[in-house]
Parts: C-alpha cells; sequence; structure tokens
C-alpha cells in the first residue's frame, strides 16, 4: 500500500511510555491464585491529578496486606443530623434526637451521657455505622455511662456517611473506626435505618451515588488489570474469584502475540479476539488486553445481572441503583495514542496503544466519578489513591477512548 510502515516487537515493549497502563507486577511473582496480598486503604479521596510519569521507568510497590472491603477512612461513619433535643444539662433520662450532617452515633452517646450500645438497643440499631440525615433517635441516658463517656473522647475527625437504600440488598463490611471489628448489616437492618433517601457524604464530600467496593491493592501481574477490578466487583458481592478462575471463564486466544505498527495511517494492533476473549502475556506484553463483551461472562458466570454502560447518563443511573460499573479506561486517566485493534478475521475495535487500563466506578457527584482503582502508589505515580474522584470532561475523555466499555453489575438478587 506504500504506508510508511515501523514494526515493533514485543521484546522492546519495556523501553515506551506506554508501560504507564495495568503496570504493576508482584514482587515474587506470585501465581494469581493467591489472593493474600490485598489490604484496606486508608489514603484520602483525592481529585486524580495530572502529575508526569517516568518515561521509562517501571513501578515499584508499596507493601501489600489483606484482603478487605471498605473505604479509605479512619474515622466513624454516621449519617448527619437536625438536633431538635435538649441539651445535655437539661435532658430528661429519655429524649428524641435528630440526626444532623457531622453526627457520629458515639458523639450522640457523649452528648446525652449514655452509650453506643444503649442507643443501638433503644432505637434497634444493627450497625453504629448506619445513621441517616433526618433519623430520629430515642437517647436513654445511662447514668454508668455518664461517668466514663465525656465529649473528649468523640473522635475530632468525623466521617460522614448517609445509609443505605432502603431497596439496597446486602452490602459488604460498613467501614468502621480503626480497630473495630467489621460487621456486615443485613438487608432488613438496612431498610429499617434508611427511610429517608438523600445524598451520601464522605469525608466531608457530598455523592449522587456512594457504592461500596472491595479494595485491592496492586494488581496479580503487569498486564491484568481486567480481571482485578473484576476482583473488586466479585468480592463486594461475596465471591472469591481467582485469577485462574476468571481466565477459564473469559479463555484465551494464543493465535497472535499482540504486536503493533506505526503506520502514516495510524496504530495499528495485531493481537487476538478479544471480543471474545483474552488476547496476550499478562505478565510481559503491555498490548495484552480483553474487553467487557468478554469479561461480562465471569459475572454471569456467578449469576450476577450485567448491563452494558455506554454514556454519563446510563452510568450515573446505575449507580444510583447501587450497582458497581467495571469499565475499560487509561491509567490515570490520562489521554491515551488512539490505535486500531485488528483481530484474526479482520474485525477492528477502537482502543489505545500503551496505557490500556481498567477500574472500577464506584459513584459520582456534580464534579465527577468516583473511581475504586486497583494499582495505588507506583513509581508511575507516588500520588495515586486506591479511591478518587476524577472530573467528568477527564473520565469521560478516557473512557470514550476505549469506546465506552462499561459493564453494570448488580449485587446478587438485585434485578
Amino acid at each position: 500500500m506504500g504506508l510508511r510502515t515501523r514494526f515493533v516487537v514485543p521484546a522492546l515493549i519495556g523501553l515506551a511510555l506506554m508501560l504507564a497502563g495495568c503496570n504493576w507486577q508482584a514482587a515474587d511473582n506470585q501465581p494469581p491464585q493467591s489472593a493474600q496480598s490485598q489490604a484496606t486503604a486508608t489514603a484520602p479521596i483525592t481529585i486524580a491529578g495530572d502529575a508526569a510519569s517516568p518515561a521509562v521507568a517501571q513501578p515499584t510497590l508499596t507493601s501489600p496486606g489483606a484482603d478487605a472491603i471498605g473505604v479509605p477512612t479512619t474515622g466513624t461513619v454516621i449519617a448527619p443530623v437536625t438536633s431538635t433535643s435538649p441539651s445535655p444539662a437539661d435532658a430528661p433520662s429519655a429524649a428524641i434526637y435528630t440526626v444532623r450532617e457531622g453526627d457520629t452515633l458515639s458523639a450522640v452517646a457523649a452528648q446525652f451521657s449514655t452509650t453506643v450500645d444503649a442507643l443501638m438497643q433503644a432505637n434497634d440499631l444493627s450497625s453504629p455505622d448506619i445513621i441517616f440525615v433526618g433519623q430520629t433517635l430515642k437517647v436513654v441516658r445511662s447514668e454508668v455511662a455518664a461517668s466514663v463517656v465525656t465529649p473528649a473522647s468523640v473522635p475530632q475527625k468525623q466521617t460522614t456517611l448517609v445509609a443505605l437504600a432502603a431497596t439496597s440488598i446486602s452490602k459488604p463490611t460498613q467501614p468502621r473506626e480503626v480497630g473495630a471489628s467489621a460487621t456486615t448489616p443485613t438487608v432488613a437492618a438496612i431498610a429499617a435505618t434508611n427511610t429517608q433517601p438523600g445524598q451520601v457524604v464522605v469525608n466531608g464530600v457530598s455523592y449522587d451515588a456512594y457504592n461500596q467496593a472491595a479494595t485491592k491493592q496492586h494488581q496479580w501481574f503487569h498486564y491484568s488489570c481486567e480481571f482485578d477490578a473484576a476482583w473488586v466487583v466479585l468480592k463486594t458481592y461475596g465471591f472469591e474469584v481467582s485469577m485462574d478462575e476468571q481466565l477459564a471463564i473469559v479463555g484465551v486466544d494464543k493465535s497472535v502475540e499482540p504486536y503493533y505498527k506505526d503506520t502514516a495511517d495510524g496504530v495499528f494492533i495485531y493481537g487476538g479476539d478479544v471480543l471474545n476473549s483474552y488476547s496476550g502475556s499478562y505478565a510481559t506484553n503491555f498490548l495484552a488486553r480483553t474487553t467487557g463483551n468478554s469479561m461480562r461472562r465471569v459475572f454471569e458466570h456467578y449469576s450476577l445481572s450485567v448491563t452494558p454502560v455506554h454514556d454519563q447518563e446510563s452510568l450515573e443511573a446505575v449507580l444510583r441503583r447501587w450497582e458497581l460499573v467495571w469499565i475499560k479506561t487509561t491509567a490515570d486517566f490520562k489521554p491515551g495514542r488512539p490505535s486500531t485493534w485488528v483481530m484474526p478475521d479482520g474485525t477492528t475495535y477502537q482502543t489505545v496503544l500503551g496505557n490500556d487500563h481498567a477500574a472500577v466506578v464506584m459513584g459520582y457527584n456534580s464534579d465527577g466519578a468516583l473511581i475504586r482503582d486497583v494499582l495505588g502508589p507506583t513509581s508511575t505515580n507516588w500520588q495515586r489513591q486506591y479511591e478518587y474522584l476524577v472530573p467528568w470532561p477527564k473520565f469521560l475523555a478516557a473512557w470514550a477512548s476505549q469506546s465506552y466499555d462499561g459493564l453494570a453489575v448488580a449485587p446478587p438478587g438485585a434485578r
């Protein structure tokens, strides 16, 4: 065709800037069956930045811990409140308190010289972490608590979180104070405590939707991000699924080890059928990847309902239904070099060259989309959090570069 072409083999991939995507590998290179290296994130929610990434450097890792579910918070999770109750000095042995923003159950207990357990029992609460703005609490004072519970004992930094919707099914472990044991509220408990819908407030930030999501620190391999992101969704819904198990469901197309050509007409990646399988070496080939059309089989294998999502309106709608959304995007939501994936039968798919990535959308507000990311801090971005808000223009641009590839996955029995 007379085109000027540069052929690039996978052996040269380690020298390119494109290695920014899905680029973490365990130090000991343990097989994917082990999920013992995941831990709860405790970093604050931040807006994704545009810090420059080294062009050649491979990321180094932070020390992993144990599997955990939760949001990055060190404060007690509770809901906001409007106080119509008397002051502690004048309060009778029983009072009615209306929850307002900034309250915690422990703070209310301290204010009325009672205990969290007494409040939970009086109000039939199953978890100290679920109360909401406008909820009325029956306060029964405790003379014993008066001598041991003081306002000084209440944590200075609080985190607020509106309770889950009454229509939601059982959710994963709720975040608690550091050192506290975890509990999982039941469907009945969630429904009983949440009678008034409203915005979720986490670390002082309001969200139109905020869905709990498991935290997975780092990927299994350099380019296994699709499976790591799927692990987040599955773990949140109660399924522990290894990468090997996911691969067995998706399948691997070994007919062509992906390579690319940089031509005058653009970049073309030649590889396997990514619409129906995974293509490439997830340990060594930065071009290796798959798509949502393949990954949906993993979720459906566990009888989870899956809906393709391809625009902001649909994304927001499913997030308000308390669903998590698996997406293909770019690492750190930075611009990717447009590329055309060419499959063995000639079918093409629009994607990016080197910073291909997968993540989970867990919420949103008017400013942007809230992301659960499995990369975390690496040498390509030490500031990267496991949970962060991405401004809508930046989010949509990165998502568009991956053909708006998204899957809304409903909790078990939700639809």
